[in-house]
């Protein structure tokens, strides 16, 4: 199977989570900026708050594929466990810190504006992404996450590597894989379109999603 494009894989995972439909404790989180249309398609179908929760990859300058580690909304920052073997002279490390920190910020500002974010405090806290490789972007923001003393805290993602998906169930209390398939290679090989999303689309969702929210409520 294949998703012809996030919003498609968003309403597949929000099937898998139909049990947290109407929850007024759950809130929807993603991870933006291509992950929006996934999260917005769950907080549709669950009729849930969405919030976005930044993170920024750190890259190792000159292969910024590679990823030392990953900070989020919070101040959290994870590192792989791999960099203490390669010798990075922290000066290197916190100078990519900084930088992403800034584009953080500079995102949050972006994308909600004046708009204070989610009470997280004793909240069932949904974390989206679009799916799970490495995982250390979702492992930073389930860490900053718990730091803020949600209720529950739960991983959904429409497509994962086994081995990952495996983890996250040792460090939250709840992970949605909708797919696993095997090989797994790369998130974006089980879309047909994986096209980035821009943020004037990523505010787009989030300003639907937000002017439903009061009808709902009522």
């Amino acid at each position: 199977m294949r998703f012809s494009d996030r919003k498609h894989a968003g309403q597949v995972l929000a099937k898998k989570l139909e049990h947290l439909r109407d929850n007024r404790d759950v809130i929807i989180l993603e991870l933006p900026r291509a992950r929006v249309p996934v999260a917005f398609e769950v907080a549709q179908a669950l009729r849930a708050p969405l919030d976005v929760f930044i993170v920024r990859k750190l890259g190792m300058p000159g292969h910024e594929e590679y990823a030392m580690g990953a900070i989020a909304t919070g101040g959290v920052r994870v590192m792989n466990p791999e960099v203490a073997g390669l010798h990075i002279p922290e000066a290197v490390i916190e100078s990519v810190a900084a930088r992403e920190q800034e584009e953080l910020k500079r995102r949050e500002r972006l994308y909600r504006g004046d708009r204070p974010p989610l009470a997280i405090e004793n909240r069932i806290v949904i974390l989206v992404d679009d799916g799970l490789a490495t995982g250390s972007s979702m492992r930073a923001a389930a860490i900053a996450v718990r730091q803020r003393n949600p209720k529950r805290v739960v991983v959904a993602v429409p497509v994962a590597a086994v081995a990952t998906c495996t983890e996250f169930r040792a460090e939250v209390d709840e992970v949605i894989c909708a797919l696993t398939p095997e090989p797994f290679r790369a998130v974006g090989i089980w879309y047909q379109d994986f096209s980035q999303t821009s943020d004037d689309e990523v505010h787009a969702l989030l300003e639907a999603s937000w002017s439903m929210e009061a009808p709902r409520a009522a």
